[in-house]
């Protein structure tokens, strides 16, 4: 498909969609309504290429409360902002009360610009308890590809504590369960992506990039029916403070992958600071090899290094 076909959009004030020329390629539900122990949260999803293959899934029978590609944390203190049970040391996973809730308040603008689409909201966090700890501006903007055949997601989020006190901000392995520090900008894929392959800078390649650092890292799945390939590929802002990250990514007996800025390391998240991280996730139809990952990489770099356009109402 031509991605020099106009994008445009639609909102319905609880989720908008993109699309390409006829071709809805992402979904973003901005006023997520799902069940407290899945901490509801923004998410994006379907996401699909400019072949028009789906590269996302919702709800999956193994974690119900994985979403596509949603900001999801853990390990926030005490409280669970990824949905799900928690992991707790010499205890290993257990249901608590913590599950937290990221809630839409306002649209701060969206509209296209220089043929891409941005859109800003204002988000705060609440704890099951029913605290308010964080006040959140997220920025999203989506741009077609030059070569046709891809297209860009650049994700910002600038989150406030406004707890009143610091939060240790970690994962599954700063709480004691090993090579498991999944928590940021989380992708899960379909079902039928299970086996692919995971890719990162260099031509390395497996599971054994699992909690490795790098600038980017991609994963490359196969389609049922179809049989077409698709690659998705997220790169991390080098002005992020745990630049580059570690990595989490499985490619069995799912696949998913994302930054995972806690990895290892609980971070301090001092009462009153403002925490920004910036992405860019490149959507591409077709198999990618090393030299075009590094190609794909670059633009997710070229993404990241422009400003987005001031959204208007």
């Amino acid at each position: 498909m031509n991605t020099a076909t106009a994008l445009s959009w639609r909102d319905d004030n609880q989720s908008l969609t993109v699309s390409l020329g006829d071709l809805e390629i992402a979904t973003y539900t901005y006023d997520a309504t799902d069940e407290q122990r899945e901490s509801p949260r923004p998410f994006f999803h379907p996401l699909r290429t400019t072949a028009g293959e789906t590269v996302s899934v919702y709800r999956p029978w193994d974690h119900v409360w994985h979403k596509g590609i949603a900001w999801s944390l853990p390990h926030f203190g005490e409280d669970n902002f990824w949905g799900g049970p928690s992991y707790r040391r010499g205890e290993d996973y257990k249901w608590l009360p913590n599950n937290g809730a990221q809630r839409h308040e306002r649209v701060i603008g969206s509209g296209l610009d220089g043929g891409a689409f941005s859109f800003s909201h204002a988000l705060s966090w609440w704890t099951q308890a029913g605290k308010h700890v964080v006040d959140e501006t997220r920025t999203i903007r989506i741009s077609p590809g030059a070569d046709g055949n891809s297209w860009t997601l650049f994700f910002e989020t600038e989150m406030t504590n406004v707890s009143g006190a610091d939060i240790q901000i970690g994962s599954p392995t700063t709480e004691g369960r090993e090579n498991a520090g999944y928590g940021g900008l989380f992708w899960r894929g379909p079902r039928e992506f299970a086996g692919g392959r995971i890719a990162g800078p260099g031509g390395a390649t497996g599971e054994a990039l699992r909690g490795t650092r790098g600038q980017w890292l991609a994963f490359v799945g196969q389609h049922d029916d179809s049989c077409r390939f698709s690659t998705v590929l997220i790169a991390d802002d080098t002005a992020n403070a745990q630049h580059p990250p570690e990595w989490f990514a499985r490619s069995e007996p799912f696949a998913c992958f994302g930054p995972a800025p806690f990895f290892s390391t609980e971070v301090t998240f001092a009462a009153g600071t403002t925490m920004k991280n910036r992405y860019a996730v490149v959507i591409a139809d077709g198999d990618s090899d090393a030299g075009r990952l590094e190609n794909l990489a670059a633009a997710a770099g070229d993404a990241l290094r422009q400003q987005p356009v001031e959204a208007t109402a």
